[in-house]
């Protein structure tokens, strides 16, 4: 079982950064695909990021000058840094695990198979 736990959303002015965490926990696999995914109200889910344990990394095109998914190396968190924040940016954002296949197939956009509860992001005018 793998426990993921996001943090740092919260209210941020249109043009501004946030920068969220996910801890991941438990028994996490050496080979790992770790995602961040993003829903607002009333629209369907989307992939954002994904970090692969071989190196790697993969965004959703329209999000990849804005975002940059990195790993702490000494602990098993990952980060979302988001800059240029845009009222279309506003969502519940989640973390998510699985195998490595997962980021090296480009499918880790359709869901992973642990998720963490989501941190809110809201973006003001």
């Amino acid at each position: 079982q793998v426990k993921l736990v996001e943090s740092g959303g919260g209210s941020v002015q249109a043009g501004g950064s946030l920068r969220l965490s996910c801890a991941a926990s438990g028994n996490i696999a050496s080979t790992y695909c770790i995602a961040w995914f993003r829903q607002a109200p009333g629209k369907e889910r989307e992939g954002v990021a994904a970090a692969g344990s071989d190196g790697k990394r993969g965004y959703t095109t329209s999000m990849e000058a804005r975002f940059t998914i990195s790993k702490d190396n000494a602990e098993n968190t990952w980060y979302l840094q988001m800059n240029s924040l845009q009222l279309e940016d506003s969502a519940t954002y989640y973390c998510a695990a699985g195998e490595v296949i997962r980021c090296v197939s480009g499918s880790w956009k359709s869901g992973l198979d642990y998720w963490g509860k989501g941190t809110l992001v809201t973006i003001g005018s």
